[in-house]
């Protein structure tokens, strides 16, 4: 069975639990909700899974490697209700108060199998930011290091779906699905994760919900799953129209 997750800011706890509530309602197809830790905001992921739990059993904060000392506790380890993590390396962050660690995402995922085993731990998946052969070499080390399964940064064309999927036959993956709105949006996702977008990409919603819906498809009839980060949109005019019961085979 595929499982559709939903990628949802922690801007602060009364809009986190607003937008939680609103997924349920607007996108009953959702089965997870996970969570990236972002330095702007206070709230951090792994406090803002046990705020969500109530409203979605299955919670996924991210974890950032670089930010964990190497004498301090794991994230969420010692929340006995939390089952599962996504560490990302995470990137430098822009205030340069805050320390970081030369830590590896397979460092910490390795101190997460001995640590804290009882949690299911997941890894990152970039098929933009590096050569191909460094991105599934980086794969491999991370299932060494324990990973069970991968959430990709969003893809925006089917042909680089289709690569994607063949470089990670047989793994448990959540396929990244983000609407891309506007030059703005564009330019984001260009200048900041090296996207190349298609020729025909159109930085429209309703275009965008087309795409997410193939995209949906595809990965579902292959019995994967997907994640989707409806970033800087509404979320009942973007989550409505994906719905299993609006025509979608997830």
């Amino acid at each position: 069975m595929t499982l559709t997750s939903v990628e949802l800011i922690p801007r602060d706890a009364e809009t986190l639990l607003r937008d939680a509530n609103e997924v349920a309602r607007l996108f009953p197809d959702a089965g997870m909700i996970n969570i990236p830790d972002l330095l702007r905001f206070p709230l951090r992921s792994w406090e803002a899974a046990r705020l969500v739990r109530p409203v979605f059993a299955r919670v996924v904060p991210h974890v950032r490697a670089i930010d964990i000392a190497p004498d301090a506790p794991l994230p969420g380890a010692d929340d006995p209700d939390l089952r599962e993590v996504l560490v990302v390396k995470g990137d430098p962050p822009s205030d340069l108060r805050h320390r970081t660690y030369p830590n590896s995402s397979e460092s910490v995922i390795a101190r997460y199998r001995r640590e804290a085993p009882h949690l299911d731990v997941y890894a990152a998946f970039d098929p933009y930011r590096r050569a191909p052969y460094q991105e599934m070499e980086a794969i491999e080390r991370k299932k060494e290091a324990g990973a069970i399964g991968f959430f990709t940064q969003p893809i925006f064309d089917l042909p680089m779906l289709d690569l994607c999927m063949n470089w990670l036959h047989g793994e448990n993956v959540f396929w990244g699905i983000s609407p891309v709105v506007g030059p703005k949006s564009r330019s984001y996702w260009e200048t900041t994760n090296h996207v190349i977008f298609p020729h025909e990409f159109e930085p429209t919603l309703e275009a965008n919900i087309t795409f997410a819906r193939r995209m949906m498809d595809v990965v579902a009839r292959a019995g994967g799953n997907t994640y989707l980060m409806p970033l800087r949109v509404n979320l009942e005019r973007y989550l409505t129209p994906l719905r299993h019961d609006q025509g979608v085979s997830n």
